[in-house]
């Protein structure tokens, strides 16, 4: 593999909604349904959310590609968080405090050091945007996103809700600082 990680495009919505169709499911737990998941896809993963994500100036979409194809992507949000429950647990985080709202890589991907690319962009992009933590949010039933995100250096910050169908999940808050750009 030779894999190289950017700034999305627009032309790369529809190919990063197949990918994010694919990938969400296999990050939740067990008891979402198809269906569930299914919904959630279609409310904010499809093709036209990409769309506004790459048009946000508040939003970044990294792509990782191999051979021109998107096999993984990271979406940092830019902006204080929104949700009362996150800002809670992230007020003794050094800010200003970026999101990574997503973090996804193809199934056949796994293990390559594709998500250690996208993870070491996306601290780059938002420690150069002058944020001084990022911030994410895991299921507590996701040990194999868990121990990633520890391993790139984040910490549990607290807990959030996170409603996927009928299911309200308890999703830990997990922070890192970030480097200090070099002046």
């Amino acid at each position: 593999m030779t894999v190289s990680v950017s700034r999305a495009e627009p032309a790369d919505a529809a190919e990063l909604s197949a990918l994010a169709a694919l990938t969400f499911p296999l990050a939740c737990p067990p008891a979402v349904t198809a269906q569930d998941s299914a919904a959630f896809v279609a409310a904010h993963l499809s093709e036209a959310s990409f769309q506004r994500y790459l048009a946000e100036r508040s939003m970044r979409v990294l792509a990782a590609r191999d051979r021109g194809d998107i096999i993984g992507y990271a979406l940092l949000v830019l902006a204080p968080p929104a949700d009362p429950e996150v800002a809670a647990a992230l007020q003794e985080v050094p800010g200003p405090v970026a999101e990574l709202s997503k973090c996804y890589v193809h199934p056949s991907a796994h293990g390559s050091g594709t998500a250690v690319l996208l993870m070491d962009a996306a601290v780059s992009m938002a420690a150069g945007e002058g944020y001084r933590s990022l911030w994410l949010g895991v299921n507590d039933l996701n040990e194999r996103a868990q121990a990633f995100y520890r391993k790139s250096g984040f910490v549990e910050s607290g807990r959030r809700s996170f409603v996927v169908g009928q299911h309200v999940f308890r999703d830990f808050i997990l922070s890192r600082p970030l480097p200090r750009p070099a002046e």
